[in-house]
């Protein structure tokens, strides 16, 4: 069985994640998707908690009609240690034998491993972009729920997504700074 890992931080999930997910099941049996920087949440880069990232997500992927037993869906918190990344990562993951990346660092640390590196599919990278939609979002814009599926703005408005990316932006979310 011919198993592939993508890996992304779906803040939010994206009409481009989803087209990326469903064209990488074409050349692959099972798609490991590694939700990364899971421990990170209530900040600008990262608004949505991990829980709330896989929900989305698999609301997307399920009114996209993706094949959900084909996936598998793992959170993985960051380490600071880039060396011992794929390890960390090793420890997560079913095994896997292709990777689909769009970002050459980790394509760089994968390759040096030995593990197989392919191009993820990239659609309109412009438009389908987590950081313009939180800056949409931000700027109360109703452009951006074009760029995500109805499942993931319906959850958005429900968790509060909205009210909770504004007030991010206002810097009161970096307790780092109280």
């Amino acid at each position: 069985m011919m198993r592939g890992l993508f890996i992304g931080r779906f803040q939010p999930p994206h009409w481009g994640h989803v087209w990326a997910i469903r064209d990488i099941l074409r050349e692959v049996d099972e798609l490991i998707v590694i939700i990364g920087s899971s421990q990170f949440n209530y900040i600008i880069k990262d608004p949505f908690t991990v829980g709330e990232r896989i929900w989305m997500l698999r609301e997307a992927l399920r009114e996209s009609e993706v094949d959900l037993s084909r996936v598998i869906i793992i959170p993985i918190p960051n380490i600071e240690n880039n060396a011992a990344w794929f390890g960390h990562l090793r420890s997560y993951t079913p095994p896997f034998q292709v990777v689909y990346t769009g970002n050459p660092f980790v394509a760089l640390l994968l390759r040096e491993v030995g593990i197989e590196v392919r191009q993820q599919p990239m659609y309109d990278r412009e438009r389908y972009n987590s950081t313009k939609i939180r800056e949409l979002i931000i700027k109360n814009d109703p452009t951006w729920e074009e760029l995500v599926p109805s499942s993931v703005a319906k959850i958005i408005k429900e968790i509060n997504g909205i009210e909770r990316l504004r007030i991010i932006a206002i810097g009161e979310a970096e307790p780092h700074k109280w």
